[in-house]
């Protein structure tokens, strides 16, 4: 059962991203599918869960941890998507592939069901094993979890609010306040220490270091990829995003220089 319940759920992880697509093409709008990344993470925490029938307080902590960290992002890209045009990056490969339906079919959906499986695998092996006793791996996986989400969740509210601000209480049009001040990207550090913080608490059970495969492939998503690149790319020549990042962090939180 230990080995099927992971083909099991990535099958069940690609069918999921097969229906966003379908909903993408209906709507013209690939952006749909950051929508279901996070909620994503849950619904394979739960299909584990249902699957196995392997309920204990171990597997009901850490699905309740991807619960909160994956509905909370889906929510959150939800509002700001909502009534907006589609994100600039899938915009601007329409304009750009060829066979674009096709292409966007392996390279954003099925790409992104299987990097969702590489991550929520350590998720999928603390739920498919059996209860074992509480470890200190547990109590520091949880409170790393805690950081990281904290992390993510103030990071975002921090910056929605100095959005909202009137420009006459903003000082320039970077966010530089609060926990922005110690890193350039609060939320991607989050979300990556949040899937550390799982991992650690995976290392209760035995064989479990296998799984460094899930937070290694967030972090370096986040690091290298669809996080911090991308988004630092669009104020390559934003003087004021300059100058903040000469005494900013770019990823671990510090103070500044």
């Amino acid at each position: 059962m230990f080995g099927s319940i992971f083909v099991q759920t990535f099958l069940f992880i690609l069918a999921y991203f097969i229906v966003f697509f379908i909903i993408a093409v209906v709507k013209k709008n690939n952006s749909v599918v950051d929508i279901g990344w996070g909620l994503g993470f849950v619904l394979a925490a739960y299909f584990v869960l249902v699957n196995t029938g392997n309920i204990n307080f171990r597997t009901i902590i850490v699905t309740l941890m991807v619960s909160i960290w994956g509905l909370r992002l889906s929510y959150h890209i939800f509002k700001r998507n909502k009534g907006k045009p589609e994100d600039f990056r899938y915009a601007k490969w329409r304009e750009e592939w060829n066979n674009f339906y096709l292409r966007s079919f392996f390279q954003i959906f099925v790409l992104q069901g299987i990097l969702l499986f590489l991550i929520v695998s350590s998720v999928i092996n603390i739920n498919s094993n059996p209860a074992a006793a509480f470890t200190v791996f547990d109590a520091l996986g949880i409170v790393i979890w805690v950081v990281g989400f904290t992390f993510e969740a103030l990071g975002d509210k921090q910056l929605k609010d100095y959005i909202n601000k009137p420009d006459s209480q903003k000082d320039g049009h970077i966010m530089k306040e609060g926990l922005w001040k110690y890193t350039r990207h609060p939320n991607y550090f989050g979300e990556a220490t949040m899937w550390w913080g799982i991992f650690i608490i995976g290392l209760s059970l035995p064989n479990s270091w296998y799984f460094i495969i899930s937070p290694l492939t967030i972090t370096y998503l986040l690091l290298y990829v669809s996080g911090v690149p991308l988004l630092e790319k669009r104020y390559a020549d934003d003087e004021e995003f300059q100058e903040y990042a000469k005494h900013t962090n770019k990823f671990f939180p510090w103070f500044p220089k």
